[in-house]
């Protein structure tokens, strides 16, 4: 299939090699130059706008930073893609929005889906991301071959706007146990517990969460985490906290009450404010550690 893939960020170029591993044609675009020449390297084809990208293409899937992007190239998607195009939003951006967006691709005739991700960078370059799908069931059945190339599991959440509100929950979960795991070991260290008894222990115990076995907040127990790479994202704290005040902006929408996620987002909202949005989101171990 001919697919225009916009957006080749941390996440969107490991998204795109697997798409060409796959047998895809992928034509690349991304205002950032040296994104589209990563993107060339694994053999997508350069794409000299979004206008060159979308041209006869079976599909177009995109990954842009927030709600504002994703208007703005749809927007002009829907004026130079053909009509039988897919449209996959991999984005993750607020549920209105998504909503929105798709409401105004059907009206114009085509089927669209929106299709956040979870996993991080080094599942978008193993192709082990999960989708979470909005959309309607045609649109789903037309996605899934696409992402499946680029994930492990595909999963229907509902009708349009369902992946974003997934994908927030998510997050928000996924947020509030790595703090745990963070004050966890933060308390293990001052007991005198080694970290790697401690982990053998709460791994096997009703404390295991995937922040723990897959994702360990400290150096040693699991070689793949950011902790052994002095934190290089990963999954960047900015990125957390984007996902967190999308959360919580939902929340008030809707009257959930959510105390753990608000805390949350205030402790990644420091956290960031102290210069580290650029760290992983399991930096926070260092903040727990440091008591401020």
């Amino acid at each position: 299939m001919d697919i225009a893939f916009i957006g080749l960020g941390n996440m969107g170029s490991g998204m795109a090699a697997n798409l060409v591993k796959a047998a895809h044609s992928v034509r690349a675009f991304d205002l950032n130059a040296d994104a589209v020449d990563r993107a060339v390297a694994a053999g997508a084809t350069k794409a000299a706008s979004l206008a060159d990208a979308c041209r006869d293409a079976g599909a177009v899937v995109t990954m842009l930073p927030a709600g504002q992007h994703v208007r703005a190239v749809y927007a002009e998607v829907f004026t130079i893609a053909p009509s039988s195009a897919l449209l996959i939003d991999c984005s993750t951006i607020d549920v209105d929005t998504a909503r929105a967006v798709e409401a105004d691709a059907v009206n114009k005739g085509f089927a669209m889906v929106d299709a956040p991700v979870s996993g991080g960078v080094a599942a978008a370059t193993a192709g082990t991301l999960t989708f979470m799908v909005g959309g309607s069931d045609d649109g789903f059945v037309r996605a899934e071959p696409v992402l499946s190339a680029m994930g492990k599991a595909v999963i229907h959440a509902g009708g349009a706007g369902a992946g974003q509100a997934a994908k927030i929950c998510n997050n928000m979960l996924l947020a509030i146990t790595m703090i745990g795991t963070c004050e966890a070991f933060g308390l293990a260290e001052k007991l005198g517990l080694d970290h790697q008894v401690f982990f053998d222990i709460a791994s096997k115990a009703s404390g295991q969460s995937w922040s723990l076995t897959s994702y360990c907040p400290v150096p040693g127990p699991v070689p793949a985490s950011p902790a052994n790479r002095d934190y290089q994202p990963g999954f960047a704290a900015a990125l957390m906290l984007k996902d967190l005040t999308l959360a919580m902006q939902a929340a008030q929408i809707t009257e959930a009450d959510t105390p753990l996620g608000a805390k949350a987002h205030a402790l990644y909202d420091a956290l960031c404010a102290q210069g580290h949005a650029a760290q992983d989101f399991s930096y926070m171990m260092e903040r727990i550690r440091r008591g401020a």
